[in-house]
């Protein structure tokens, strides 16, 4: 039986024992399943590698291999445009740490998407968040400073942005546009989600508008790891005509 053919074996039984289990339980390492089979560790790696590349486990560096379910995050114009509260509705427990806050000037396509002057001040907010546990995502967020001048310790004090906004600036966070892609990370993005450069993430792009008034609150741009979530994106628009 060929290398390629024996992996592939370890990685249907596998899968098979590990169907049931939830995403606390660890997998058994390189060593342990290089022996249990009796095949070299490069062939138990590449078995681990298969799993992980149907989403089935999630390595977490210096903790080891964990059974992975990725849970469905739906954008919506009828939801909130929260992580936080998308996470939970998901059915997972969602955590977010703040990586830095900034003032910077708006440039580019983040003032024309606020629509602010060039140069205007803008909050940059970047995080990196968190599925029970487990690293998902990476995000930089940006909100105008002329809108809530003090983002820095608000965040500190307060993990969901949305709610920040909603309580801090009387407005009602909307998802105006939206755009997923699938890109290789820079080198930050990948150090931030801990992950490969050359490994494709999800990119999500989005705007937020005040219900209210329409006015531009903040943009934003995601990067997930696949293995944490399942993207949905649901098209909303006018009921069809019976």
């Amino acid at each position: 039986m060929s290398s390629r053919s024996r992996y592939t074996e370890i990685a249907e039984v596998l899968a098979a024992e590990i169907a049931d289990q939830p995403t606390d339980v660890r997998v058994a390492g390189e060593h342990e399943i290089a022996a249990r089979f009796g095949v070299s560790r490069a062939a138990a790696r590449s078995a681990l590698q298969e799993l992980e590349g149907r989403h089935l486990v999630r390595r977490v560096r210096g903790a080891g291999t964990f059974v992975n379910r990725p849970l469905d995050y739906v954008l919506s114009q009828s939801r909130v445009p929260s992580m936080h509260q998308t996470i939970r509705e998901a059915g997972g427990v969602p955590r977010t740490v703040v990586r830095d806050v900034t003032t910077v000037p708006a440039t580019g396509a983040i003032a024309e998407r606020l629509e602010r002057e060039e140069g205007s001040a803008v909050h940059l907010l970047i995080r990196q968040s968190y599925i029970d546990g487990l690293l998902s995502g990476w995000s930089q967020e940006w909100i105008p400073v002329d809108m809530l001048p003090e983002l820095d310790a608000a965040v500190h004090a307060v993990e969901s942005l949305d709610s920040i906004l909603r309580q801090m600036c009387g407005v009602t966070p909307v998802r105006s546009w939206c755009r997923v892609s699938s890109v290789l990370p820079d080198r930050r993005v990948a150090e931030g989600l801990e992950t490969a450069h050359n490994r494709p993430v999800w990119l999500v792009e989005s705007l937020s508008r005040d219900a209210v008034s329409g006015r531009a609150v903040m943009c934003s741009s995601s990067w997930s790891r696949p293995g944490s979530i399942r993207i949905i994106v649901e098209l909303d628009g006018p009921a069809a005509t019976p």
